[in-house]
């Protein structure tokens, strides 16, 4: 049965001055802020989460998988594109375009420290340290992963198996005549040849060849070096089924990735946001890491799916 008009419009009305009432206490219509909810464990009222994504497909893929587990608990989350270089990251927190970023510890630690290299390889230290530039640009570091993205000495498995190598202390006792490739600044990187020679002993500059980093995995796959340096991540590692050597005496600095979220979200979610997000750190591995970059450069799967089949994996998809 139908209502009659007047009775329509009042009730109308009613609703319309009811909504005024609730305005100043339901920031809603605000697009920057996520809307309290009425529901018991509800997403709670604060800043829309914006995550900064860096122009190369590891950093596309963290973004998505942060993003779609904080949406899977009702945060209004949106993924912001940004340049390849840090200080526009920087930049980009400064001017509120972003609040969140995957990043990536020991190399966070020396861009804002301006290369005092006081990155160590023991991520605790490294990322306590970190916290001390973060806090005075209102940041904070969240939990580090274990999934560590640093230069790392990979192997055919052809050339492990033949000279034996497992580590770098087996490199070093084993493979002085080995060519070593890598980028031009691996001659001066205290994480490169000055590490494998105060470290390890080890000293590779006579049969270094550097090269761009582009071309360091072709050039080792076509045996014309036997040892490459590439991210511990690299994608062609688990490609082409390389090994990558470990460093069992710890040079190599703590690239661990961790979340870098601004303070004025970790304030407003607490303990519930943080988390949901250390779930996801907790999961990460640089073995999966490398799988995920894989799927993304060299099988050309989209970042989004890419994301959302790890965290179906791992349980975190909601």
């Amino acid at each position: 049965m139908r209502k009659p008009l007047r009775l329509l419009l009042a009730l109308l009305a009613a609703s319309a001055l009811l909504a005024a009432a609730c305005g100043d206490d339901d920031d809603s219509g605000d697009d920057n802020t996520n809307a309290a909810s009425d529901d018991a464990g509800g997403t709670p009222e604060g800043p829309a989460i914006s995550i900064g994504a860096q122009d190369f497909g590891e950093s596309a893929i963290l973004a998505e998988i942060y993003k779609q587990r904080l949406e899977t608990e009702g945060y209004d989350v949106r993924i912001q594109s940004l340049g390849g270089f840090r200080d526009i990251e920087i930049a980009s927190f400064d001017s509120n375009d972003i609040n969140f970023a995957p990043e990536y510890a020991a190399s966070m630690l020396e861009f804002l420290n301006e290369n005092k290299g006081e990155a160590t390889s023991d991520v605790d230290e490294t990322v306590r340290l970190l916290q001390t530039y973060l806090d005075d640009k209102g940041l904070t570091a969240l939990g580090p992963s274990e999934a560590v993205d640093t230069n790392s000495f990979v192997v055919t498995d052809e050339t492990a198996d033949q000279v034996g190598l497992e580590t770098l202390s087996d490199l070093a006792e084993k493979g002085a005549d080995l060519k070593l490739g890598g980028p031009a600044d691996c001659e001066t990187n205290p994480f490169c040849i000055p590490g494998l020679r105060d470290t390890y002993g080890l000293d590779l500059s006579a049969n270094f060849t550097a090269l761009d980093a582009d071309a360091v995995a072709d050039t080792l796959a076509a045996d014309q070096i036997d040892v490459g340096i590439l991210f511990s991540t690299s994608g062609r590692i688990a490609d082409e089924g390389w090994v990558l050597l470990e460093d069992d005496k710890h040079m190599l600095a703590a690239d661990n990735v961790v979340p870098v979220v601004k303070d004025e979200v970790v304030d407003a979610y607490g303990d519930d946001f943080q988390s949901t997000v250390d779930e996801v750190s907790d999961a990460l591995t640089t073995e999966e890491l490398t799988d995920l970059n894989k799927r993304y450069d060299v099988d050309k799967e989209d970042a989004k799916d890419v994301a959302s089949a790890w965290l179906e994996e791992n349980d975190l998809a909601g």
